[in-house]
């Protein structure tokens, strides 16, 4: 079999005629072009290219017999016929360069047939590009990370790329490697999943994009050549991106992550991150995936064209690695999640909600009617009321002000442009929506960013009244007193109502992940019985439910739980998984939609898994290894009568009806609950508020809201001399 090639097709990285199939888009049929010269750009869809370079191929009309040496390329009148060469794959293709920002027109003439044209769409190297206009102020750390890339040359915190060296010792650790010096002694070699013993000396490319730093490392030795059509044998061509945890709404550049992965590289794998892809920097999904476009775009032009794209990454990496394959399937293949969030946005309604459970349960204790904790536990939903508000773990009610509060955030609250409604109430706002204005908008009383958040309507702690794990009367005195926050974050009694069109905005625009698009990558998540904080695993079968509900199956997600300790070996055996897994899929030539070839490739191993102590000891039966031993639990909007695909931001009503009560309420406290609910309770047996299907790869460079972008731009006949 031929090996698969990768390009990229609208604007997703993908396997050209082979596994990975490109969302929307035909394949051409197999004579679509005879007599026509074909223009293609390979490390991007045309109108998203950045950074003023692209890889182009020209595939040449059949029956015209054209011959390479004839053909006359230009852009926008410019010569650039030397770029191209047929390569030692046969095909006729070079890196076009010294794009200028904005239209340029490529323009390809052959003797005896039409030619081509081609628009060509460049943007900045500094972005944005689909994510909309970028946050402000921005802090550069182009002179303060280490290694130092020196002092930023413009605003948008471009520096000059520089590349340094490590080398993997005998005794397995990284060290400097000096490429002017005799190679050590102690250099250790790799032999890659290709079969291939190379020097294990590794490359590490630091650079900026899109106002982010990256580093990307591959297997390279330094006395030979690298271009795009000519990759050194060390590199497999599959790529891997770690992606990192956290959630903070940071105006500055920060560091990129550690690419020192020995399980990849040493197997051949580039790996590849940005400061952009860290969350616990800069909490924008949006922006991430414009990231990883970009520099996907930026390696196939430097190094060549990627078979697949492996991630991994917990919390905030999981996040982002779910939300790109919901919004933004192609840029990812196989996915390794843990510490699961299925989004961040239905994860904020809970921390918002967790934040006002605990308030209200202070209130009671100091009332001197304090609740148990198993009432708060079944309230909340949770396994222990710690998972709300501590003290034990991670809990959510004591992270809730850095995503909501507008003057506090990592590296957003305490500057002197931070926002304070008395000294500075035309400062800069630390919340997650005003971190995603170009997405959600402004509202027009304040011109603050809109937010999506309500609980208006939502009944606390509906399950546990309905089982009589708390009383009537806690539940009508829990739902009159629970409130919500105003804008600036402070208690105010009424309940929260999103801002108009924000919530339609968070699902028709896709900060809700949705399972259709989902469904086209493998997923494995690494999954341990910690039920006690943040990460509790019922969001690993929030994800699992949205799967099951939008395409009738979850066969592309396995979880592999255990108790305690990860077993020694667990991630790198879910790593080479995914990467058998998507192998198998590659080398499938059956004309099948992606998601079913997911499932027809998946290992027999990629399936949800018990493990005991040790990689040997697990579990793959279903009736046995199952949620006796490792319970589940909900959360808060599961526990308010939610159903588990746990995604409407903002509910449809119904009136309060005493016969949807399995209780009896006293006279006094059914009057006490229709004044809670003047306008009535959440009717889950609908869809919410604006709660659509999001359509894929949406830009925002249009304004807030989002829309799809439009269909990929594809090569013309006519040359301009006829």
């Amino acid at each position: 079999m031929e090996r698969s090639r990768s390009t990229m097709c609208s604007a997703v990285a993908i396997v050209v005629g082979g596994a990975f199939a490109c969302a929307g888009v035909a394949k051409p049929p197999e004579h679509a072009n005879d007599n026509l010269t074909e223009i293609r750009v390979l490390s991007n869809r045309a109108d998203l290219v950045s950074g003023g370079d692209a890889l182009v191929e020209l595939v040449l009309p059949a029956r015209a017999k054209a011959d390479p040496a004839d053909v006359r390329v230009d852009v926008d009148g410019r010569d650039v016929t030397s770029a191209f060469a047929v390569r030692a794959d046969g095909r006729f293709y070079g890196l076009v360069t010294g794009l200028a920002d904005g239209q340029s027109v490529l323009r390809a003439q052959v003797p005896n047939g039409p030619g081509a044209r081609l628009v060509i769409t460049n943007y900045p190297v500094g972005g944005p590009i689909f994510s909309g206009a970028h946050v402000e102020p921005w802090i550069c750390s182009t002179s303060t990370v280490n290694p130092s890339l020196g002092p930023a040359v413009d605003a948008q915190c471009n520096a000059p790329t520089q590349y340094r060296y490590m080398y993997r010792t005998t005794s397995n650790q990284f060290a400097v490697y000096d490429p002017s010096a005799p190679p050590p002694a102690n250099l250790a070699t790799t032999t890659t999943d290709q079969g291939i013993t190379v020097p294990y000396i590794v490359r590490i490319e630091r650079g900026t994009t899109n106002r982010g730093i990256h580093d990307i490392a591959v297997l390279f030795d330094p006395s030979k050549p690298w271009t795009a059509w000519a990759t050194q044998t060390g590199w497999n061509r599959k790529l891997f991106w770690p992606f990192g945890s956290g959630c903070e709404m940071g105006h500055i550049q920060g560091g990129p992550g550690n690419v020192l992965n020995h399980m990849a590289l040493s197997r051949g794998f580039m790996v590849a991150s940005s400061s952009m892809t860290q969350y616990s920097l800069h909490c924008n999904d949006v922006t991430s995936a414009e990231t990883v476009m970009m520099l996907k775009e930026h390696i196939i032009e430097a190094y060549g064209e990627i078979r697949y794209t492996m991630s991994s990454g917990g919390s905030g990496g999981t996040h982002q690695q779910l939300l790109h394959s919901s919004n933004y399937p192609g840029l990812l293949q196989g996915i390794m999640t843990s510490q699961h969030f299925q989004d961040t946005w239905t994860a904020g309604r809970e921390f918002l909600d967790c934040w006002l459970l605990a308030r209200y349960y202070g209130q009671r204790a100091a009332a001197g009617q304090p609740w148990t904790e198993a009432e708060k536990a079944s309230t909340n939903g949770h396994a222990n009321a710690s998972t709300c508000e501590g003290p034990i773990q991670t809990y959510m009610s004591g992270r809730t002000p850095n995503y909501m509060d507008p003057r506090i955030g990592g590296n957003c609250g305490g500057f002197p442009w931070t926002y304070d409604a008395v000294t500075n109430p035309d400062g800069e706002r630390c919340t997650l929506q005003d971190f995603q204005v170009a997405i959600f908008g402004t509202r027009p009383q304040d011109g603050f960013a809109k937010t999506p958040i309500d609980n208006t309507g939502l009944q606390y702690g509906l399950v546990a009244l309905g089982k009589g794990l708390i009383t009537p009367e806690q539940f009508v005195d829990l739902n009159e007193t629970i409130g919500c926050i105003d804008i600036d974050f402070s208690p105010k009694a009424e309940r929260c109502s999103a801002d108009p069109g924000a919530a339609q905005i968070a699902h028709r625009s896709g900060r809700v992940t949705h399972g259709r698009h989902m469904a086209d990558v493998a997923m494995i998540d690494q999954r341990d019985n910690n039920v006690r904080e943040e990460h509790y695993d019922f969001r690993a079968y929030v994800t699992r439910s949205r799967l099951l509900r939008d395409n009738g199956t979850a066969a592309n997600q396995a979880i592999w739980r255990y108790q305690g300790s990860a077993p020694a070996g667990l991630t790198d055996l879910i790593f080479l998984t995914v990467d058998r897994w998507l192998a198998n899929v590659e080398a499938d030539g059956v004309e099948l939609p992606l998601k079913d070839k997911i499932i027809r490739n998946r290992p027999q191993e990629a399936v949800d898994s018990c493990f005991f102590g040790s990689l040997a000891n697990v579990d793959r039966n279903p009736a046995t290894c199952n949620m006796a031993t490792f319970p589940v639990f909900t959360d808060t909007r599961v526990a308010a009568g939610e159903g588990a695909t746990s995604d409407i931001m903002k509910c449809q009503r119904k009136p309060l009806d005493s016969a949807d009560y399995s209780v009896a309420f006293t006279s006094a406290q059914w009057s006490r609950l229709q004044a809670a609910f003047p306008t009535g309770v959440c009717d889950f047996s609908k869809s919410g508020v604006g709660q659509v299907e999001p359509l894929p790869w949406q830009t925002f460079a249009g304004g807030p809201g989002g829309v799809p972008l439009p269909a990929a731009p594809v090569s013309k006949p006519g040359d301009g001399g006829n």
